[in-house]
Parts: C-alpha cells; sequence; structure tokens
C-alpha cells in the first residue's frame, strides 16, 4: 500500500495532474467517481492567495467527495510560498503540494514553477520552510530540469527529500520541451531506483492507454502514475487502466448514453460550484473533449457551446444519442 505521510492512497496510485483551467472540482467529480486515486487543485498563486486575490482564493475549494486531496501552490517568494501553505492548510486538504513544473512563460520566467530548477538550493530552502510551516504531509511536482543540460533530478529528490517532502512526482521532460517531443522515464526511473531515496515517485508524461500504464509500470518500477491531458474529456481511463493492471481485458469503451451522462453530471457539478452563468461558460471547453471521433457532430457542438440555458443544454444533450445511434463512440 502506496502511503503519503499516514495517507493510504492505494496499491498502485493513479493521480489526476493539477491542471489549469481544468482541474476544478466539478472535473475532479467526474475523475474520482471514474477511479482517481489521488487528486490536487489546480494550482494557486501564493501572492494571490495571501492577498485573498478572488480567483485564487476560489480555487480553495475542496468537497469531501474529493477525498484524499491535495492543494498546489506556485511562487517565487519564499516567505509568500510558506504564509500561502499555512492558509492552503487552512481549507483542510490531505496534502500540500508545491509546483516546481509549471512551464509557462509568465510562471516559469519569473522563478517560479518550473523556473526554480534552476535555483536548486532556493528550491531546497523553499521547500524546508514550506514542511516546517504546515503539519499537513508537503509532495512536490517537477519536471526533469529546465534544459537539457541543467538535468539534476536524482540531486533535486535527494535534496527535496533531506527536508522532509513525502512524495515526488515527475513529468518525463524539461522546462524548455514544455510538452513536446517524448517523456523520458529512464530518468524517473533513476530517481525511484536509487537507494537513497524511500519515498513514493510518482511517473508523469504521455500515459493515454491501460497498456502504457503498465509498460510503465513494469519498466520504470514507480510508484503510482499522474494522469493529466489524457483524462481530458476522457475521465474513464483511470478506471479502465485499473481493470486492465488486474485483469490484462480492457473495459469496453464508453458509450454515447455514459458519455451523455458523464457531460451532464459535469455541468450540474459546474453549475452547481459556479452559478449557472459562469458554469455553463466555463463547461463549454469541454464538450468536443467528451464527444470527440464522433462524425458530424458540429451542429450539436454548435449548440452546446452557444447556448446559455442550462434546461435547453440538458435537452441538446439528451437528443446526442439517438441522433448518433449508428455511431459507436
Amino acid at each position: 500500500m502506496v502511503k503519503i505521510g499516514n495517507i493510504e492512497i492505494g496499491k498502485f496510485p493513479l493521480l489526476l495532474a493539477p491542471m489549469e483551467d481544468v482541474s476544478d472540482p466539478p472535473f475532479r467529480a467526474v475523475c474520482k467517481e471514474n477511479g482517481a486515486d489521488l487528486m490536487y487543485t489546480e494550482f494557486i498563486s501564493s501572492e494571490g492567495l495571501i492577498r485573498s486575490a478572488a480567483k485564487s482564493v476560489e480555487k480553495l475549494d475542496i468537497y469531501d467527495y474529493e477525498r484524499p486531496i491535495g492543494i498546489q501552490i506556485f511562487g517565487d517568494k519564499i516567505e509568500s510560498m510558506r504564509e500561502a501553505a499555512a492558509i492552503a492548510e487552512e481549507a483542510n486538504p490531505e496534502i500540500i503540494d508545491i509546483n516546481y513544473g509549471c512551464p509557462v512563460k509568465k510562471v516559469a520566467c519569473k522563478g517560479a514553477g518550473a523556473g526554480i530548477l534552476l535555483d536548486i538550493p532556493k528550491m531546497q530552502e523553499m521547500t524546508a520552510e514550506i514542511v516546517k510551516s504546515v503539519s499537513k504531509p508537503v509532495t512536490v511536482k517537477t519536471r526533469l530540469g529546465w534544459d537539457d543540460s541543467t538535468i539534476r533530478i536524482v540531486e533535486v529528490a535527494k535534496r527535496l527529500q533531506d527536508v522532509g517532502i513525502q512524495a515526488l512526482s515527475i513529468h518525463g521532460r524539461t522546462r524548455q520541451q514544455m510538452y513536446k517531443g517524448v517523456a523520458d522515464w529512464t530518468k524517473i526511473a533513476e530517481v525511484k531506483n536509487h537507494p537513497d531515496i524511500h519515498i513514493p515517485i510518482f511517473g508523469n508524461g504521455d500515459i493515454d492507454s491501460p497498456e502504457k500504464a503498465v509498460e510503465y509500470r513494469d519498466k520504470y518500477g514507480v510508484d503510482g502514475i499522474m494522469i493529466g491531458r489524457a483524462a481530458i474529456g476522457y475521465p474513464w481511463i483511470f478506471n479502465e487502466i485499473k481493470h486492465y493492471m488486474e485483469t490484462g481485458e480492457h473495459l469496453p469503451s464508453p458509450d454515447l448514453v455514459e458519455r451523455v451522462r458523464i457531460a451532464k453530471k459535469h455541468l450540474d457539478f459546474s453549475v452547481e460550484w459556479k452559478g449557472e452563468l459562469k458554469g455553463i461558460f466555463e463547461m463549454r471547453r469541454h464538450y468536443t473533449n467528451y464527444f470527440r471521433g464522433i462524425p458530424n457532430f458540429k451542429p450539436f457542438r454548435t449548440k452546446l457551446v452557444e447556448l446559455d440555458s442550462y434546461e435547453e443544454l440538458l435537452n441538446v444533450l439528451d437528443e446526442i444519442p439517438e441522433a448518433f445511434s449508428t455511431v459507436e463512440a
């Protein structure tokens, strides 16, 4: 059984990666229903949190159905990160997570996210201060390095473990790669298999099928897998991977009735959490993903992204299975 501190998260846990503008409570709800073992909030700006900025504070919302859950924070100032961790702990998550992996220019080029990989001593000092400021287990998500010439991930893992983190998730790309190329899991395996590393190591990057999850588990020896982009519009991937790991067989792909059911549940949570107007608007980015691959779907997609009435949206969603009854999703 894999543990983060005293928190049991399964024999081979599947984690939902924190994704900005994606991993909000409505999205997490459908991922939890479909087998995610541990989830994280969208990353939260430490500066926004200590200044009580509405967008940052809203991201602290967590619900009992999501547990165990971690709140992820990012920033470049040690004192602000320490204060933000204490504020995040008051929201009562199971875990406080630090983002040392975001590659986006406006974050990384200011020394936050993956930017701190250029200053490993500062990374270690910041982490130590956060660990000391909270009683919850602290975890970290990071990348291999800034670029190919700065990959020191084994050293990073050892330093962070030394100051008290309880688990480490590693995306197998550098900041320079962004999301291009292929994730290098051999470097993740070097961390996991190093004799001085005793905390759980989770691999992240390119897992988009049950077969690949099993292959990478067996080949690289990680304690669990973190899934990000592959879960967008397809939360079923968690249970599909679990079933394949247990039986060697595939679960049937979700049919249109199931896709509509989950899309409606996602919409319901979105409206409940954000209010009807905002909930409907922010749900629009997800419809294409839920119904990806269905030929001639454009007229329905147009309605789904233009209507602003909850009842009318439900009616459109209800029409989909019958309209495409001859199409296999």
